[in-house]
Order: structure tokens, then sequence, then C-alpha cells
């Protein structure tokens, strides 16, 4: 099958937005030329679990007769994007790339997707993912991993790693995905595209299948920073529905995406870069030397506490899966395995319906929080949460943002971690910190390995400010070129 390459699918957001308000580009061409490439090109990669073609070709038809009798469209009309299947699509299936949702179909959008629906924008469909999006390679999921577009025998990250797959390789325009402890920006990284986990509460979660919930964000996938910024500012502000989300004012952020990195004071990570391989660091090193050749001030910084942020992850995060996933027990949800009894029962529908790593969190979360172990480590944890927090507070009493790696090594190979759990855990060391803390972090592309795998930035920055990563993303991204190049797979 030939792969259709019709350039306005790299063109990003902001221009197809653009292309089809003024009526240079049809919604509907765009649409069917995006569903042909899935049908070419997925096969290979897995980004898809889910393709709903006949609510996209609709959406898009409607988009165009709305154009055509000269009615306003939204800011999004037309564009086609992918969504991470753990959040609810009305008349979709939302499955978690789990056995135990198999075939369920919510009667309800996540709030971020009426967002997306209210402004016009096409969901092609549901993308692959980590199962209960536990996991950091996309190989937990219970139904194939999906597979990395610039070397397909490599990961693409996890836990949103179908979402960046999609995006990285013309799947879609842009996508959602959800970052707990990093899984928005680790497989940014790992495909060589741009992701945002916002300030925590700043997207409402109304509609996400939890997994941590004081950790749980959406955050969009996109090949630049405008287009980051454009879905940002589509899908952010309050919502009644989620009793975390914000009542802060949402500032102009798309405009934010246009200023510049003069007198930025940066602060450089240094013991993270230091702890990365050298070929992570060397493509890093030389894009803080052009934000430096650009004005910016950079200065070296630490935190102290972000060294225990493994271990206050894996305690607080799993403790509060043990409590979210505890309704999934084949009576409340989920498929159930009939047994002799409602315990058997029980045990039956948990123990087939979850695969290896989420009954592995689950155990650990529940020892955590037994009796006689609850303050030993939960509450310890929370401690040791709120110094990393204070380490935040004092770095940007002194930078306007910190830089550092987002992974510490390039995108590894299949099977290369999955039988060693630590190992795999230690994939998210740089990323872990700021989900910790609830600040902002925006994951770029600045490089590549010379082996040609992608290498990513990240950008850290106060809570409600996402305006500054914006800002100093948007200013190194042309400097680099990053966001034009494609992988092999879908360069052709």
């Amino acid at each position: 099958m030939s792969v259709p390459a019709l350039e306005p699918l790299f063109e990003g957001v902001v221009r197809q937005a653009e292309a089809i308000a003024e009526g240079r580009l049809g919604a509907l061409e765009l649409a069917r030329a995006y569903l042909d490439r899935i049908d070419a090109l997925d096969p290979q990669l897995g980004a898809y679990l889910h393709v709903d073609r006949e609510g996209a070709l609709a959406a898009a038809a409607a988009v165009d007769r709305r154009r055509a009798a000269g009615e306003s469209l939204g800011p999004l009309a037309g564009v086609p994007l992918a969504i991470k299947d753990n959040l609810c699509t009305r008349g979709m299936p939302t499955t978690c790339a789990s056995r135990f949702l198999e075939g369920y179909r919510p009667p309800y959008d996540a709030h971020v997707v009426e967002r997306l629906r209210a402004q016009g924008a096409v969901i092609l469909g549901k993308t692959n993912l980590d199962e209960f999006a536990m996991g950091s390679s996309n190989e937990s999921s219970a139904f194939f991993a999906a597979r990395n577009p610039w070397d397909t025998s490599r990961v693409p990250g996890g836990s949103s790693g179908g979402s960046a797959v999609a995006t990285a390789a013309g799947l879609a325009a842009a996508s959602l995905g959800s970052d707990t402890g990093g899984s928005v920006r680790q497989p940014a990284a790992f495909c060589g595209v741009t992701a945002l986990k916002p300030t925590y509460g700043r997207i409402s979660r109304y509609g996400l299948v939890a997994f941590a919930s004081s950790l749980d964000q959406v955050g969009p996938i996109g090949r630049s920073v405008r287009d980051v910024a454009r879905l940002f500012t589509a899908i952010a502000g309050h919502d009644p529905r989620d009793a975390t989300s914000s009542t802060r004012p949402l500032d102009a952020h798309a405009r934010a995406a246009e200023g510049g990195a003069r007198g930025k004071r940066i602060g450089v990570l240094r013991s993270e870069l230091e702890a990365a391989d050298l070929e992570i660091r060397a493509p890093i090193e030389a894009a803080l030397g052009l934000l430096e050749a650009a004005g910016a001030r950079l200065e070296e910084i630490s935190l102290p506490h972000a060294r225990h942020a493994v271990s206050i992850y894996y305690v607080i995060a799993t403790a509060e899966a043990s409590s979210n996933l505890a309704r999934f027990d084949g009576m409340r949800y989920g498929a159930r395995q009939p047994g002799p009894g409602l315990l058997e029962t029980y045990e039956a529908s948990r123990s087939k319906g979850f695969g290896p790593e989420v009954r592995r969190r689950i155990l650990l979360g529940t020892y955590v929080l037994s009796a006689g172990y609850q303050d030993a480590y939960y509450l310890r944890a929370e401690r040791a949460r709120t110094r990393l927090r204070e380490d935040y507070a004092r770095a940007f009493e002194r930078v306007d943002l910190l830089a550092g790696p987002v992974t510490p090594t390039a995108a590894f190979r299949l099977d290369e971690k999955a039988k060693d759990p630590l190992a795999m855990y230690l994939s998210d060391v740089f990323t872990l910190p700021a989900s910790l803390a609830g600040v902002p972090a925006l994951s770029a592309p600045v490089g590549f390995t010379p082996s040609g795998l992608p290498v990513g930035l990240q950008l850290t920055a106060p809570a409600f400010e996402e305006a500054r990563l914006f800002e100093l993303g948007a200013a190194l991204e042309p400097r680099l070129g990053c966001a034009e190049r494609r992988p092999p797979l879908a360069a052709s």
C-alpha cells in the first residue's frame, strides 16, 4: 500500500487551522489523508488502538459545510487529533490498553474532549498506552506495543507512547496524552516532538481514568511549541466537575509562544546533565549555548531532594493507584471472571484482568498503605515531597526557569528493560520531580544522538507560568530546526 504524502500532514495544528479557515485546505480532504496514512503506516507502528473513520469523516464534512455557509469556525476547526485511550470518548472505546476494559464505550466525553469537539477538532481515534498509564515504554499495553518511528526496534516511551508516535509519524496533527510521572514528556523526547505537562489543576481531569490522583494531568503533544500552546489554550481552564481544577484565570498562552530568550534567567540542573549519557548531554549543552547566545543568562542550580524522587513517587503513586483501581473488581467495573463465590470472583477478575505491571503497582501500593506501614512509607514520602516542593520554590527565587535532560538515555530497545522494573522506573528519574512538585514542564526536541535518535530538553517553570515555557521553547525551536525533521518511516 502506498503512503499518502500530502504535505499539510506535517504542517501542524496552527497552520492547518489557518488553511482550513481560509479555504485553502478542505477539512474532509485532510481527514481522509490522515486516515489513509494510518492505514498504510500504523500496522508497523501500533500507535492506535481504535480508529474512528466514520466519525472523523462526518466531523470533517461538518466543518466544510459550516465554512461554505460562511459560519464562524472554532480555533481548531478541521484539525485531526488523536486521543490517548485513558480519556473517555462518547461512542468510541476507552480501554486504558487493558483487557479489563476491553470493549467499554463510555456514555460521555472527558472535559478536554468536549473542549476539542466544541472548537471543531476532528477526532481520528484512540492511541495506545501502557496499561492504565503504568509504564515507561508502551510495552505493558495488553494488546500490542507501539514502536518508535525513528527506529521500530526501539520503544516510543510511555505511557503516552501511541500519542507521541501518531504525532511524530504524521498520523495525527497533534494529540492528547496524560502525564503522571513523565508520560507525555518522556515519549515526546524519545519520538522527537514537543509536549507539556501543565501545572497541577490547570487542565480538568474529568473523564481521565484515574491512576494517581495527586499527580495525573492531561497534556498536549505537538510538532511545535506553537501547536502545543494552541492545544493548551483550547483545553485549559476551570471545570467545576473536577474538585482539583484551578479557578485561576487563563493567560493568553498562545501569544506567549512568540516571546524570546533575552533576559531569561535559566537554572541549569548540572547534576542531572552529568548523570545522563554523553550522547544525550551533548545536544542539550549545545541548545543551552544557543539560548545563552540569544541573551539568556545561565547559572548552575540544584534540587537537593530530587535524588529521592523515584522513591517518593513509587510510594505515593502506587498507593493512590491501589485506591483508585479498587473499583475494577469485575463487579462494579471491568470484565468479570466468574468464581464459586464473591471473593473468588474478585480474585479471578483482578488476576486475569490486570497485566503484570498493574498488579505489581497495586500490590506495592496496598502494602505501603497497610496497617503498621502507612507511617513508615506513605506519610514519610509525603513529607519528602514537601521538601522537594520547597527546593523548587527556592530555585525559582533565583531563576525564571530550570533546564535539564528529559531522559537519561535515548530510546532503548524493545524488551531491553521489560524484565527489570527498577531499570524501567529509572527511565523517569528526571521527569518525576516536576510531577511531584506540581509545576509545569515542557519537553522539546533539541537534537539527535550519533545514531539518529531524538534528544529532548526539559524546561520547568513555576506553577501557572506555562507562558515562560512557551516563550523559551519558541525562541529555541527555529535555532535548532528539529521540529522540521521527520522520522525515516514517515518521510516517504
